[in-house]
């Protein structure tokens, strides 16, 4: 007599101790706190659109990271708990730096989220260690959930000053190549600055057109097809180094594309050059996962691990939630003493609309209408410019030209108003400053007035005009030193500065001309602007 084979019990599964869980929650909270902080930013800036998918993304690796392997553990050694003391270190930094930048820039600027993004990717890190733990089996230390980690810096906004860098680099690059082109397929075309004239009319190559936004999620994209398809280290270098060359060249196509229909006559505003880019984003993404599909490895996978029961690693608990809670208390800290006035006034004092004058005896006056375009930049809508002009006896033209805008307290910070100074925003437009760093600052005179010293700057452009230009930022009645907005330590100095003191209400004024100063010391008219503008503290 047999008697068949009684099926094998299935294996208990294992138990999440209380502490493991509460860490768990605690990492979980982090990422929806970031995710919901990071959602406007994601639902205005189009170049981070692929941010609404990084929750999913991030479960998605840390799931496959433990269906897929490898099974790499962390021993119990003073070492692995010195890389954890390290990490949790390296958040704190993180955050504290965070908090005192926004102490000028405000929590929603670039340079913040960005640092925000990496502290997150570090205490991540962290709980990455102690989950990868031997004691603890629960997450293994390998590519894929490392780059669950390292992606969420990729949906942050990039710090403004390597933004502009980026951008301007890369607006140069793609006007000389579509330059390039247009000669080979014998196309008349002259370029000047971003600007390409053509026979029929005019292109100019914005930021959007710059290829930033396919750059970066194709960046995002290869690090992520890497991690999820891709299993040998060499193919998965491979793919990440094809992704941006996909991506810039795809962008060439189409700023190429564009030029040729506005050179037929085509307007190429609105529905094409939407259409086109949505369309290059979509086929540059199905070509780099029919890539990572090419290069899957075939592979079959490792056995994983059979479960067993948790040791709680007391130790490096005690090193991570020491970190957490010192990281709670400095954000609480830098957040508490960092926030706006809810509500902002304008003090009727102020004489905006009559700082500049609408008429002058000799002078045509010309007034721009289209100048409120650039509120949402500048996050102002007080904004004043206008040029005089005049023809001298001999021949010759005399143009000035004065800006003016308005912050009230608690609008914005120093250094958002300190990013879009003419060394920013001119070469853009195809200028390029020619002024000797010891030329940089100059002390401007005006009889019977003590003026501010100005920022100087000296633009030209290829076909020889050139621009004197000159210009203060105050802030709280007073100017204050011009900083580079896109230097990370010309930032902190501003926040060590004017941290915790965001309420005072700032001005920006330029001059510009063509005409040195010594030639316009003298007009009656300037001296008028001039008192005008001492009235706000020039």
């Amino acid at each position: 007599m047999t008697s068949a084979a009684l099926p094998a019990p299935p294996a208990a599964r294992v138990r999440l101790p209380a502490g493991i869980l509460v860490m768990l929650a605690a990492l979980g909270a982090s990422v929806i706190a970031y995710s919901l902080h990071l959602w406007p930013e994601w639902s205005r800036n189009p170049d981070l659109s692929h941010g609404f998918f990084a929750p999913l993304i991030f479960l998605l690796l840390l799931w496959e990271s433990r269906k897929q392997g490898p099974w790499r553990w962390l021993p119990a050694r003073p070492w692995a708990l010195g890389l954890l003391t390290l990490t949790v270190t390296a958040g704190l930094a993180l955050v504290g730096l965070a908090g005192l930048f926004a102490a000028t820039l405000a929590w929603n600027h670039a340079v913040v989220l960005f640092l925000l993004a990496a502290a997150l990717s570090a205490l991540l890190g962290a709980g990455l260690l102690v989950l990868a733990d031997e004691r603890v089996r629960l997450l293994p230390l390998n590519w894929i959930s490392v780059t669950a980690l390292l992606l969420w810096p990729m949906v942050a906004p990039i710090p403004d000053g390597t933004y502009a860098r980026l951008t301007f680099s890369l607006q140069s690059w793609v006007t000389g190549a579509v330059m390039d082109a247009l000669q080979i397929l014998g196309i008349p075309a002259r370029q000047h600055g971003n600007i390409i004239e053509l026979a029929r009319t005019t292109v100019g190559v914005e930021e959007a057109c710059s290829g930033v936004r396919s750059l970066i999620s194709c960046i995002y994209a290869g690090f992520f097809f890497a991690a999820w398809q891709v299993r040998r280290p060499a193919r998965r270098l491979l793919l990440i180094i094809a992704a941006p060359a996909l991506a810039l060249g795809m962008n060439l196509l189409r700023s190429l594309t564009l030029t040729l229909l506005a050179n037929h006559g085509t307007d190429i505003s609105g529905t094409w050059h939407d259409a086109t880019g949505f369309a290059i984003l979509g086929v540059t993404a199905a070509i780099l996962a029919g890539l990572a599909v090419l290069l899957e490895s075939r592979d079959p996978p490792e056995t994983p691990p059979a479960d067993r029961p948790i040791t709680l690693p007391l130790g490096a608990l005690r090193v991570f939630w020491t970190g957490a809670a010192l990281v709670l208390g400095l954000g609480g800290f830098f957040y508490l003493n960092s926030r706006s006035i809810t509500t902002i006034q304008v003090p009727e004092s102020v004489p905006f609309a009559r700082l500049l004058p609408a008429e002058a005896a000799g002078w045509q006056v010309v007034t721009p209408d289209d100048l409120y375009r650039f509120s949402d930049i500048l996050r102002t809508d007080y904004l004043s410019e206008r040029t005089y002009l005049r023809t001298t006896e001999s021949g010759g033209n005399t143009q000035l030209t004065v800006y003016v805008a308005y912050w009230p307290a608690g609008q914005t910070s120093v250094s958002q108003v300190a990013s879009h100074t003419p060394d920013a925003c001119w070469p853009g437009a195809g200028w390029s400053s020619i002024t000797a760093g010891s030329d940089r600052r100059q002390v401007i005179t005006q009889p019977g007035m003590q003026l501010s010293p100005a920022e100087y700057r000296l633009f030209k452009t290829d076909r020889g005009s050139t621009q004197h230009v000159w210009f203060w930022h105050l802030f709280d009645g007073r100017v204050i030193d011009y900083r580079d907005p896109y230097s990370l330590s010309a930032l902190l100095q501003i926040a060590l500065k004017y941290g915790f003191s965001r309420q005072g209400s700032q001005y920006f004024v330029r001059i510009s001309s063509n005409r040195p100063w010594s030639e316009l010391a003298d007009e009656p008219l300037l001296r008028e602007i001039l008192t005008n503008l001492d009235q706000v503290g020039l």
